[in-house]
C-alpha cells in the first residue's frame, strides 16, 4: 500500500480576512477529498510589517470555514520575527511533504518567501508557487525585486491566466519553461506552468428557500439591483462605477446599487496613539517607495453618491461582511460590477459565479478570458463610465440568462483545480 502523498498549503488561515484567505482554505478543502492525498495548511501569524496600519484579522465571522473539515491549520509564521521563517521550515519538515503550495499574492511577502522556499527546495521538497499576480496593482521600484527574489525560488507554478504566464516568461525569460495539465513533483528539470483558472468558490452555500422580494424590501432595494462586493480599494474602481451608476439613475428609476465591503485603509480606531504612529511611519514608508499619486489612502469613492445625489438609490454596508451574512447579499443582487482598473483573476467574480450572477466588467486582465461579451456577463471599455452606463442599461433591457453563467463556469472546479497540482 502506498503512502499517503502529503501536501501542505502555506498561506493565511480562516482568522484572516480576504480572498487569498479563502483561495487557501478551499484548495486546502479539495485536497482533502483527494483519496491518497493528505494536506494541512500552515499559516501566518502575521503577514505584513507591523506599522501597516490595519486590522487583517476576521472579527466578524461567527461561522468557521473548517467545521465540517479534519483539516489541520497550524499559525507560525510571523512577518517580523525572521527566527519564526526558520520554525516555519523546521515544522513543515517535521511533516515529510512532498509538495508545499505558496500562495503568492503581494510582492511584500518576497523576503519571507524567500527564504522559506529556497530551505524548502534544499531539502528536497517541491515548491510551487500558486499565483495570484505577477505585475502588482499597486507598485514599487522594489516589488520587482522581491518579486524575483522569491518566485526564483520556486520548483513550479500555477497560474489562473495566461496574462500571468506570459508575465512569468517576461519576468524570467531564460526560464525553461513547459505548460503541463498535471505537476509531476519528481520532475525538475524544466519549468512546470500549470494554466488553470481562478475556481469557483463553494464555500459559501446559497440559502435555501430564499425570499427574493422579502430581503429587498427589508434592505430597501428597488426591483433590479447591481453589487460591488468586496474591499474597496482604488484599482476596484468603485467610484467609476458609481459614477457610471449615477447616468443609469438618469434613464431608470427602478433600479439600486448595492454596496457591501469595508474601505481597505480604514479598519483602525484613528483616535488610538498606535494608530496615529502606524499611520505615521506607514505614510513615510510610502513616500519613499511609491509615487504619491499611487497613495491610495486618502481613496474616498463613497463621498461621490452624495455629490451625484443618488442616496435613495445606493444602500451601502462600509464594513467586513461576515461568513454567516455573504450570501444573502449576492441572492438579492442581479449582476456583479467589476469595473476594475487593473485586473488579475478575481477571487469576487468567483464568488459571484458560485451565485450564477452575470459579470459585468471593464476589458482589463483576464476579464475578455472569462467573460464572453452577452454570454456569461457584459464588457465596457476601461475607465469609460459612458460605456459603463451603457453595458448597465444593456444588462437591464437584454438579462444574461444564469444558465449562461452555469455553462461558462462548469469546468471550474476545485477538484479539477486541486487535482492537476497533485497530479491526480
Amino acid at each position: 500500500m502506498t503512502s499517503a502523498k502529503k501536501i501542505i498549503c502555506f498561506g493565511p488561515g480562516p482568522m484572516f480576512k480576504g480572498g487569498i484567505q479563502n483561495f487557501n482554505t478551499s484548495l486546502a478543502l479539495a485536497f482533502e477529498n483527494i483519496a491518497g492525498v493528505d494536506v494541512e495548511i500552515v499559516s501566518w501569524t502575521q503577514q505584513y510589517p507591523g506599522i501597516i496600519p490595519r486590522q487583517f484579522r476576521d472579527l466578524q465571522s461567527k461561522v468557521d470555514l473548517l467545521k465540517d473539515s479534519k483539516v489541520q491549520v497550524t499559525y507560525l509564521t510571523n512577518y517580523n520575527n525572521p527566527l519564526t521563517w526558520r520554525s516555519t521550515v523546521k515544522y513543515m519538515l517535521t511533516r515529510k511533504p512532498e509538495i508545499v503550495v505558496f500562495q503568492w499574492s503581494i510582492a511584500l511577502q518576497g523576503l519571507p518567501m524567500a527564504s522559506m522556499a529556497k530551505s524548502l527546495r534544499k531539502a528536497g521538497v517541491h515548491v510551487v508557487f500558486d499565483v495570484h499576480f505577477v505585475i502588482q496593482k499597486e507598485h514599487s521600484f522594489i516589488d520587482r525585486m522581491l518579486t524575483r527574489r522569491a518566485l526564483s525560488q520556486a520548483s513550479s507554478f500555477v497560474v489562473h491566466a495566461a496574462q500571468t504566464y506570459r508575465e512569468l516568461k517576461e519576468l524570467f525569460p531564460d526560464k525553461p519553461w513547459k505548460v503541463v495539465k498535471q505537476l509531476d513533483s519528481m520532475h525538475d528539470n524544466e519549468v512546470q506552468v500549470l494554466q488553470l483558472f481562478h475556481p469557483v468558490y463553494d464555500l459559501y452555500r446559497p440559502i435555501v428557500d430564499f425570499d427574493v422580494e422579502a430581503e429587498k424590501k427589508k434592505l430597501g432595494l428597488n426591483q433590479h439591483v447591481f453589487l460591488f462586493f468586496g474591499f474597496i480599494r482604488k484599482y476596484k474602481g468603485l467610484d467609476m462605477a458609481i459614477e457610471a451608476f449615477a447616468k443609469v439613475c438618469q434613464q431608470r428609476n427602478d433600479v439600486s446599487f448595492l454596496i457591501c465591503g469595508e474601505s481597505f485603509w480604514h479598519t483602525l480606531d484613528n483616535t488610538k496613539w498606535s494608530t496615529r504612529v502606524k499611520q505615521f511611519l506607514f505614510g513615510l514608508a510610502k513616500k519613499i517607495v511609491l509615487q504619491k499619486s499611487d497613495d491610495e489612502r486618502e481613496y474616498a469613492p463613497l463621498e461621490r453618491i452624495k455629490e451625484l445625489g443618488i442616496e435613495k438609490q445606493c444602500v451601502v454596508f462600509n464594513r467586513f461582511i461576515g461568513n454567516e451574512e455573504l450570501p444573502v447579499f449576492f441572492q438579492v443582487s442581479d449582476a456583479a460590477v467589476l469595473f476594475y482598473r487593473t485586473a488579475t483573476p478575481s477571487g469576487i467574480e468567483s464568488l459571484s459565479y458560485n451565485f450564477k450572477l452575470p459579470i459585468l466588467a471593464s476589458r482589463v486582465g483576464h476579464f475578455p478570458e472569462t467573460i464572453e461579451d452577452g454570454f456569461n456577463g457584459y464588457l465596457a471599455n476601461a475607465g469609460d463610465t459612458a460605456d459603463m452606463a451603457r453595458v448597465m442599461l444593456r444588462f437591464l433591457e437584454e438579462p444574461i440568462d444564469r444558465n449562461n453563467v452555469e455553462k461558462a463556469t462548469e469546468n471550474m472546479s476545485w477538484a479539477n483545480f486541486a487535482s492537476a497540482i497533485a497530479g491526480r
